[in-house]
């Protein structure tokens, strides 16, 4: 049944009338024939900016949810959708770079140089999506440090300096997992019997190095010492002095508390409760992984098109975007989860009286 008063025009309603008279090549005001590739560059990053707004539309939502005392259970399925959509755009948003390499570095050069100094650099809803994942000032490259507000007009860069100050979906994760309700129960310490697993778990495997035969005496201690990594790696986790350590020297970002609580929902993920959480972290997992494919692949063609040359941004080109790719991360410490996981045959028993209660609730 028609509940609108007035008929919905598809032109209209699309504003298409703007929508397409928005591509505006500026070669052609300093050259003979408008460069032809010109109009392709200008609709793909376009079409990024749009699929920004989106993005920044889902992650918004997901903030809002998360912004609450305790994160309602019924709404996991919500966050994870929404994530989920997220995951999907950025995947397309990696399939338009091949589009894009449809223009050869030649099919570049004609229009490049009229576009300085305009860059990727002034892209807010990109700069605004890195802030809300997470990735603030603090953990950006020096580069970023020193250059990234000052190709900014007054406007955004007031605007990005007001979201720097706002939590992040990291910061509200990281209290989410920290609010962790079934790590120390008054018949069940989660803590000491993990550490008891990984205990039995390095013992059994120091054994194996020490009982196989055929294993030189060079290769079983370099086994051994491997092993005593493997150790000292765990023992983080327990002892607070080597974490803060870490933490400091670049190894951790999130709190220890916040990390057990993480692992929990890991090794205890088959468990009703904790079915969700677990998929609300691989998604978190995933959007990263988009992200560090988007900046390789923008990366190998940005390589690809200008070879060493700078960016129209003042960057070094490549060489920056490279630098991003490896340490413009937001949620590494997920990904390092799986370095403190144990065999499901080596898992602490749950007492019945907690498994019946994670069977309700997670919060």
């Amino acid at each position: 049944m028609q509940k609108n008063t007035s008929p919905c025009y598809y032109g209209e309603y699309l504003q298409l009338d703007k929508f397409l008279d928005s591509q505006h090549p500026v070669s052609g005001q300093y050259q003979a024939h408008e460069a032809h590739d010109e109009m392709l560059f200008i609709i793909v990053h376009q079409a990024y900016e749009l699929w920004f707004k989106q993005i920044l539309h889902e992650l918004n939502s997901v903030l809002s949810a998360f912004h609450q005392p305790n994160l309602d259970a019924n709404n996991y399925g919500k966050i994870i959708q929404r994530l989920n959509r997220i995951n999907e755009i950025q995947k397309l948003l990696n399939q338009q770079i091949g589009i894009l390499e449809t223009m050869t570095p030649l099919d570049f050069l004609d229009f490049r140089d009229y576009l300085v100094p305009a860059s990727g650099f002034q892209s807010i809803q990109f700069k605004e999506i890195e802030i809300l994942l997470g990735l603030k000032m603090e953990y950006r490259i020096n580069f970023d440090k020193k250059s990234f507000y000052n190709r900014l007009n007054d406007q955004d860069r007031e605007h990005l300096m007001n979201l720097e100050g706002q939590p992040s979906l990291f910061d509200r994760l990281q209290e989410w997992l920290e609010r962790m309700p079934f790590l120390d129960q008054a018949n069940f310490s989660f803590v000491e019997a993990y550490k008891t697993a990984v205990s039995e778990m390095l013992q059994h495997d120091l054994e194996i190095i020490e009982g196989v035969e055929y294993l030189s005496e060079k290769d079983r201690e370099f086994q051994k010492k491997d092993l005593e990594k493997t150790k000292q790696t765990f023992e983080a986790v327990f002892d607070n002095e080597t974490f803060d350590h870490l933490t400091k020297d670049g190894q951790f970002r999130m709190s220890q508390k916040a990390l057990m609580g993480a692992i929990f929902i890991n090794l205890y993920r088959d468990e009703p409760a904790f079915q969700q959480p677990y998929l609300l972290l691989e998604k978190l997992i995933d959007i990263d992984e988009e992200f560090t494919q988007w900046r390789y692949r923008h990366t190998v063609m940005v390589h690809r098109m200008l070879g060493t040359k700078i960016g129209t941004g003042g960057s070094s080109g490549h060489d920056y975007l490279r630098q991003t790719t490896q340490n413009n991360r937001f949620f590494k410490d997920l990904f390092n989860l799986s370095t403190f996981l144990i065999p499901r045959s080596s898992l602490p028993a749950l007492p019945e009286s907690l498994k019946k209660a994670m069977g309700l609730r997670s919060e």
